[in-house]
């Protein structure tokens, strides 16, 4: 009877041990929604014909990217270099991307630098109206640019963000147009994920 208590009393306290463990673990969407520090692509992704290479910074609900695009999978024939940061908020799980959650991505300001003087590039990716000089940032929040409307038109980014168990961080896959700046324009699958650096 003794040994019985003693069993009973033991299960007790493990039970107890274990619910307020798992109690305090995150969950994923608080996991997400405490992103900090600098994400990055190991190497180029493949973005249409071109390569693509994303930095991310985040820090208490804020983030920050840099996006830089070349022509080759090594980034030695840069075209352009796009900054942007803001505040985010992750929503509801996805029901198209199970594993990932809808997030909503604020843009306060949005900057873009020509890495190029090719005048058939400048022209075939739309910055000949932009009066961009090359290795020059600049801001163009106001007006926009090519693919980046202004702020004031679209300041929201619908996408989707995912952490799997090694920490490696997923985004939505944007639509050729760039166009993420309403709900139905969310992202229906991930790209190749950012790792912390």
């Amino acid at each position: 009877m003794l040994v019985l208590g003693s069993l009973t009393l033991f299960l007790s306290i493990f039970s107890c041990s274990m619910s307020k463990t798992t109690a305090t673990e995150p969950s994923m969407k608080e996991q997400l929604e405490e992103l900090s520090g600098t994400y990055q692509d190991t190497a180029p992704y493949q973005y249409g014909t071109a390569f693509g290479q994303r930095t991310f910074s985040f820090e208490k609900g804020k983030w920050t990217l840099v996006f830089t695009l070349g022509l080759d999978p090594t980034l030695q024939q840069k075209v352009f270099q796009f900054r942007t940061f803001g505040t985010y908020q992750v929503l509801d799980q996805s029901t198209t991307v199970p594993e990932a959650y809808n997030a909503l991505f604020l843009e306060e300001k949005k900057f873009l630098t020509l890495l190029t003087e090719e005048p058939q590039l400048i022209e075939a990716f739309g910055f000949s109206d932009c009066q961009l000089a090359p290795g020059v940032e600049k801001d163009i929040s106001l007006d926009g640019c090519a693919l980046w409307a202004a702020v004031d038109i679209c300041n929201e980014d619908h996408d989707l963000l995912a952490l799997d168990a090694e920490g490696l961080l997923y985004f939505g896959l944007r639509p050729p147009d760039n166009n993420m700046c309403t709900a139905d324009r969310r992202p229906t699958s991930l790209t190749p994920p950012v790792s912390k650096q």
